[in-house]
């Protein structure tokens, strides 16, 4: 089945997030709280929050922290209200991006941003100007190990996955619906097999070459866009060679 240039980009970047480890908490605190003050404080009746929990629970976020964020998102703790802001920008070398946003205020979250793309010689685009490049996608990087391919795919298939790729050398990814992914993320944990990646991601229908310098200029952009505190993930159509 097809492969894509977003699995390297995963594997890039997975370091990354480990030297965050107190940043990405902070993230998954305010996905968990904007989750249950939407659709309450249950797991098991609200969606959002199972998956905003599962994220938080690979990242190894403590459970006392988990749950305290539960509490303040459902109100118990006090708290100001989060809203999902989707911003789309155009980076240097044709480079498509979508950052999601979680805040309490639109007023600090857009100028930050302009302000961040401005330095790099990126900037703010129309609302679906650049959507369109994209497909909202369950994501699951797999690694190899002594996993058997069939057994994988046949797995992967009869748990509502779309595609399959076999061809990166440490990892077998899988992509499906976004509205499957608990059940496919629970199908994978039963077996036991290392997770390197398991989430809701904006995949690229095509990928834009970078190479050098302009590789190198992207990736400071893209970090300085994490490091702002209201972001929750960027996602961007740039394969790096």
């Amino acid at each position: 089945m097809a492969g894509h240039s977003h699995w390297a980009n995963i594997q890039r970047t997975k370091s990354k997030v480990d030297a965050k480890r107190g940043k990405v908490f902070s993230k998954w605190a305010k996905l968990i709280m904007s989750a249950a003050r939407t659709g309450g404080s249950d797991p098991s009746m609200n969606l959002a929050l199972r998956y905003a929990i599962e994220r938080a629970k690979a990242d190894n976020m403590p459970k006392d922290s988990i749950d305290r964020a539960v509490k303040k998102g459902a109100g118990e703790l006090g708290g100001a209200a989060l809203e999902e802001v989707l911003y789309e920008a155009y980076a240097p070398g044709g480079v498509a991006l979508m950052i999601e946003t979680l805040t309490d205020n639109r007023n600090r979250t857009i100028p930050n941003l302009r302000n961040i793309l401005a330095k790099r010689g990126a900037s703010i685009a129309n609302s679906g100007s650049v959507a369109y490049m994209f497909k909202r996608k369950a994501v699951f990087a797999v690694a190899r190990g002594e996993i058997v391919e069939d057994e994988l795919m046949e797995m992967a298939l009869e748990n509502g996955a779309d595609d399959v790729t076999t061809e990166e050398a440490e990892l077998y990814g899988i992509e499906a619906e976004p509205t499957v992914f608990l059940e496919l993320k629970a199908a994978l944990d039963e077996r036991g097999w290392e997770l390197l990646d398991a989430s809701i991601r904006y995949i690229p229908d095509n990928s834009v070459q970078l190479a050098g310098d302009q590789a190198d200029k992207l990736q400071i952009l893209l970090d300085a866009i994490e490091e702002d505190e209201d972001v929750q993930a960027v996602h961007h159509n740039a394969e790096f060679l």
